[in-house]
């Protein structure tokens, strides 16, 4: 390994220079010229960085204010909620999802919005044919949209297209897909999969060029690919839903450009992904006359109220051998809940089968959900319904004991009075007057 050659620099302007000379060219000041020790790093010298200096960095302090990234709104409300009011300039974004939950539908409609907003946008498919996307474009009638399409796997051949067209947007479906002709591994390995989200990345931010790229979800419903992608972008979401059930959650879990934990909802319909304005209504849309086992939750998903349904089943056990099978929440909170009651409640479920759903498709994270469950449970157990009019939220410590936080329980109440009387009580789409409202809260 060559040696690093001597270097000198003035002490008054810090310029560099190859030789000592008395008087430094750069700012003229005199005996100010001396010899630069470089980096002091320890290690072996064929591991380490070696003596020679990099430039200096422009620090700022915090005071300082940065513009704002422009952002482009798509026109599809639960999108630009999610994305935190639109597209921002360069950012890249992760969509991941199950196999056809209808990722590729959601962005072709976006591309085709951003479009028509007067965003140039490239859609790069690596998993399809041209004529595959161009007969979905032509179901979902968009075919007239300015969208540029391509079919290509070659990153090479991929980055040489977006510098040369220079598009406001460009769309990668999938990263798991793309290959780097450099790299001997198969298509969507770790390394393919870190090198091209890297290269990609790199390109939105030198050149300017929104990023989408769509990946692939292992079976435990997480992005597969190392995590390290998931840190390279701006923007990660997830594109959830129940293959038997028309409704799509589009989840931010992580964002720079807004806040996380947000949520859009859609409806998959024979026209596409369409939006659906009112969520709450749309979870509680077949709940009829209260039956037992049922239990309406009040919670807050973003920055927007969800009110969901609740069900739950109890029933004997054959033989002993108690089951317990969840959809939409947690299954081990649900074990924790069931001794609580059992420990702290004096009610016992042992010898019985538990069944828990969240109706819709939902999945509820949020501790919040633990009043709504125990009383769903309770119900279901003693044969008993609940009032029509009852909503529940709060957390479930050991104890048994526990409350929602001032602001988050107030926020929910107030939400679930508005949105549980005028939206989802009120038949034919008007108001119920005088209508009581109860909201179950642990305390």
């Amino acid at each position: 390994m060559a040696k690093d050659s001597p270097s000198f620099k003035c002490t008054s302007c810090n310029a560099r220079t190859t030789k000592w000379a008395g008087r430094c060219e750069s700012c003229g000041a005199w005996n100010t010229i001396v010899e630069d020790t470089g980096l002091s790093v320890s290690g072996p010298s064929k591991q380490g960085m070696g003596g020679r200096r990099g430039k200096m960095l422009e620090l700022t302090d915090l005071k300082s204010m940065a513009e704002a990234p422009p952002r482009t709104e798509a026109g599809v409300a639960e999108l630009d909620r999610v994305l935190g009011g639109g597209l921002v300039h360069a950012s890249a974004v992760l969509l991941g999802g199950d196999p056809g939950i209808g990722k590729s539908t959601l962005l072709l409609q976006a591309a085709a919005r951003f479009a028509r907003n007067g965003l140039k946008v490239i859609y790069v498919t690596g998993e399809e044919s041209a004529a595959q996307v161009q007969l979905r474009a032509q179901r979902l009638g968009l075919a007239d949209s300015p969208v540029l399409l391509a079919s290509e796997s070659n990153l090479r051949d991929i980055l040489t297209t977006l510098e040369a067209e220079k598009p406001d947007l460009a769309i990668i479906d999938s990263i798991q897909t793309v290959w780097i002709d450099t790299i001997e591994s198969p298509p969507g390995s770790v390394s393919q999969v870190r090198a091209s989200a890297h290269e990609l990345v790199n390109m939105a931010k030198r050149r300017g060029i929104s990023t989408i790229l769509v990946g692939h979800v292992t079976k435990e419903g997480a992005l597969a690919g190392p995590r390290v992608v998931e840190h390279m972008v701006d923007t990660v979401l997830y594109f959830e839903g129940e293959r038997g059930h028309q409704f799509r959650i589009l989840r931010a879990v992580k964002n720079r450009f807004g806040p996380a934990d947000e949520i859009g909802v859609f409806e998959m319909t024979g026209r596409g992904l369409a939006e659906v304005k009112n969520p709450s209504a749309l979870f509680l849309s077949e709940r009829g006359k209260p039956t037992p086992g049922s239990a309406v939750f009040a919670g807050i998903e973003g920055t927007r109220p969800i009110l969901c349904e609740i069900q739950a089943l109890v029933s004997p056990a054959p033989q002993g051998q108690s089951r317990r099978a969840v959809v939409g929440w947690d299954g081990s909170r649900l074990s924790m809940l069931l001794a609580v009651l059992e420990s702290r409640a004096g009610v016992s479920f042992a010898g019985l089968d538990v069944y828990l759903n969240v109706a819709g498709g939902l999945r509820v994270t949020e501790p919040g959900a633990d009043l709504a469950v125990a009383a769903a449970l309770m119900s279901a157990r003693e044969n008993h319904p609940l009032g029509g009019q009852t909503v529940f939220f709060g957390e479930i410590s050991l104890s048994g004991g526990g409350a929602s936080g001032d602001s988050d329980g107030k926020q929910v109440e107030r939400s679930a009075k508005t949105w549980f009387h005028q939206r989802i009580l009120a038949p034919h789409g008007q108001t119920q007057r005088g209508a009581g409202h109860r909201a179950g809260r642990s305390r």
